[in-house]
C-alpha cells in the first residue's frame, strides 16, 4: 500500500504555527515511508475565501521546503462530485431531504439546550417523504446517523475513542443551494484522492466520528486517524496573536530559518529521546506516529531561538547573505553594494556566533554599508563627547603612521592609549572607537571591523566623528 497523507488548509488567512506543523507531520509521514503528500485547499465556504490566503499558504509551504506531489486541488471545484455523492446516499435511503425553516431549528435549539441533549436537530424529516413536503421550500439533505449503541475510533495518537451514537446528529451533507458541507466535502476528497492516513489536529477528533458515518454509508475503506494536540501558548492558553507571532510568515520577517522553524516545529508534540537539534535527514529516518505525545503542546520562545542561533551557526555565508540582504532594505533603508557584501562575508563568522536570529545579524552588520558621515545612535553619540574625541585625536594620528593596519596592531595601538592615556583601561578607548566605526555600541569585535573595513574608511569615519 502506498501511504497517501494530504495537507488541506483553509483560505482564510496566513498559516499558523499549528497549520504548519499539521503540513510538516503530513510531510514527514508520507516521504519517510516512500509515500505522497498531496496538497488540497478547502475553498468550499466562498464568503471567507481569500484568495491572497491561498498565495500566502503557498509561499509558506515554500519556506518550510515542504513539497508536495501533484498539482494543488481546489476543493470548491470539485463541488459537483460532492453533490453527486450526496444523492447517492439519498438514492440508497441513507440520506433524506429536510424541509426545516430556520425558525423550526431555532426552536429545536432552544429546546434541546434547556432539556440538556447532546444534539439539537429532532430528525423530524427521517421518515417523512416528500408528500409531506410544505410549498415553496428548497430542502437540505441530512444523513442518517446511527440511533443506538456506540461507535469507537482508533486514533494512532488518542488510542480507541468510544462515542455514544446519541451524540452524533442527522448532519447536513448537502444544502437547500445545492451546495455540498466541509463534511461531505472532506470525505469525498479524501477518498476520491486516495487518502490513506489523516492527520491533523484533535480538535477534528469529533468530526472524524461524523465523517466515518458517510464513509461507511458509501461502504469506502477509512482512512487511518492520527490526531495531533492542540499548541498552547507559553501561559497555558491557546496559542494567540497576543502571545507574539501567530504565523509561519511573522516568524520569517523576525529572521527565523525554515530549518530552525522545522526542527522546533517538529519537537512541539513529537520526541526521539531526548534529542533537540534533529536535522531533516534524521527527522526523515526516525519520524512515527507512536511518539506523537497526547497532551497539548506549549510553545517556548527561548528554545525556538536557541535552536536558530545553531542553524545560524550552522548556515552557509553565501546562503546566510542572500537570505539577509532584503532585511538590509527593510529595516535600514540601505541596500549593501559589492563592497558592503564583501566586507560582511569577511565578518560573517563572528557575526555567526553573535546572532540568535536574522535581524541581530543584520543589525550588527548595517555599519558596514553605511556611507560615511551617518548618524550614531544615542549611546554612540553620548560616547563622542569632548572626552571621547580627545581619545580618537590620538587614535587618528597612530592610525595614520601604522606600517600595516590589522586586527592586532589596532588593538596594540588602542592599548597603548589606553595605558597612557586611560589607567589601561582599554573600554574607554575601544568604545569611542567603535561608536564612530559604527554608529553604535553593539557591534562584532571593533579591531577586527576596522580591519574590515580598512585603513582608509576607518579613518574617514573617525575624521567624521571629530567634525
Amino acid at each position: 500500500m502506498t501511504i497517501i497523507t494530504r495537507f488541506p488548509p483553509s483560505p482564510t488567512g496566513f498559516m499558523h504555527i499549528g497549520t504548519a506543523r499539521t503540513a510538516l507531520f503530513n510531510w514527514l509521514y508520507a516521504r519517510r515511508h516512500g509515500g505522497k503528500m498531496l496538497f488540497r485547499i478547502e475553498d468550499t465556504d466562498r464568503a471567507r475565501h481569500n484568495e491572497e490566503a491561498v498565495v500566502a499558504l503557498i509561499n509558506a509551504m515554500k519556506w518550510l521546503d515542504l513539497d508536495w506531489d501533484g498539482e494543488i486541488v481546489s476543493q470548491y471545484e470539485q463541488r459537483n462530485r460532492h453533490a453527486e455523492v450526496a444523492l447517492e446516499l439519498l438514492d440508497k435511503g441513507l440520506a433524506y431531504r429536510c424541509y426545516c425553516s430556520q425558525e423550526e431549528l431555532e426552536e429545536m435549539r432552544v429546546k434541546a439546550k434547556a432539556d440538556g441533549k447532546p444534539t439539537f436537530y429532532d430528525r423530524r424529516w427521517r421518515n417523512k417523504g416528500a408528500e409531506d413536503a410544505p410549498e415553496g421550500v428548497e430542502p437540505v439533505i441530512r444523513i442518517k446517523a446511527p440511533l443506538e449503541g456506540a461507535t469507537t475510533l482508533h486514533d494512532e495518537v488518542q488510542g480507541d475513542v468510544t462515542v455514544q451514537n446519541e451524540q452524533l446528529d442527522d448532519f447536513v451533507i448537502l444544502r437547500a443551494d445545492g451546495t455540498p458541507t466541509y463534511m461531505l466535502s472532506v470525505v469525498v476528497d479524501d477518498h476520491d484522492m486516495g487518502v490513506t492516513h489523516v492527520i491533523r489536529g484533535d480538535d477534528h477528533l469529533n468530526n472524524a466520528f461524523r465523517q466515518n458515518v458517510i464513509y461507511e454509508a458509501m461502504e469506502w475503506d477509512k482512512p487511518v486517524y492520527a490526531h495531533l494536540p492542540l499548541i498552547l501558548g507559553p501561559d497555558g492558553a491557546k496559542m494567540s496573536k497576543r502571545h507574539g507571532a501567530a504565523s509561519v510568515e511573522e516568524y520569517r520577517d523576525m529572521g527565523y530559518l525554515p530549518e530552525a522553524m522545522r526542527n522546533y516545529l517538529l519537537r512541539l508534540g513529537w520526541s526521539h529521546g531526548d534529542d533537540e537539534i534533529i536535522s531533516m535527514a534524521q527527522a526523515l529516518e526516525w519520524f512515527d506516529l507512536e511518539h506523537i505525545g497526547k497532551a497539548a503542546a506549549r510553545f517556548d520562545f527561548a528554545k525556538l531561538e536557541s535552536l536558530n542561533a545553531h542553524y545560524i551557526k550552522e548556515c552557509d555565508n553565501q546562503r546566510l547573505l542572500e537570505s539577509t540582504l532584503p532585511l538590509y532594505k527593510i529595516r535600514h533603508g540601505i541596500e549593501p553594494d559589492s563592497a558592503a557584501q564583501e566586507r560582511i562575508m569577511q565578518s560573517a563568522d563572528e557575526l555567526k556566533s553573535r546572532a540568535k536570529t536574522l535581524i541581530q545579524f543584520v543589525d550588527e552588520s548595517v555599519f558596514y554599508a553605511r556611507v560615511s558621515p551617518f548618524e550614531y545612535d544615542e549611546k554612540a553619540a553620548a560616547l563622542l563627547d569632548q572626552d571621547g574625541k580627545d581619545i580618537l585625536k590620538i587614535l587618528l594620528d597612530a592610525f595614520e603612521a601604522l606600517p600595516s593596519f590589522t586586527a592586532d596592531d589596532i588593538q596594540n595601538v588602542c592599548k597603548a592609549v589606553a595605558q597612557e592615556h586611560k589607567d589601561g583601561k582599554l573600554g574607554k578607548v575601544a568604545m569611542p572607537l567603535r561608536a564612530a566605526l559604527t554608529g553604535t555600541t553593539v557591534s562584532p569585535s571593533v579591531f577586527h571591523a576596522a580591519e574590515i573595513l580598512g585603513r582608509d574608511e576607518s579613518l574617514a569615519r573617525v575624521r567624521a566623528a571629530l567634525a
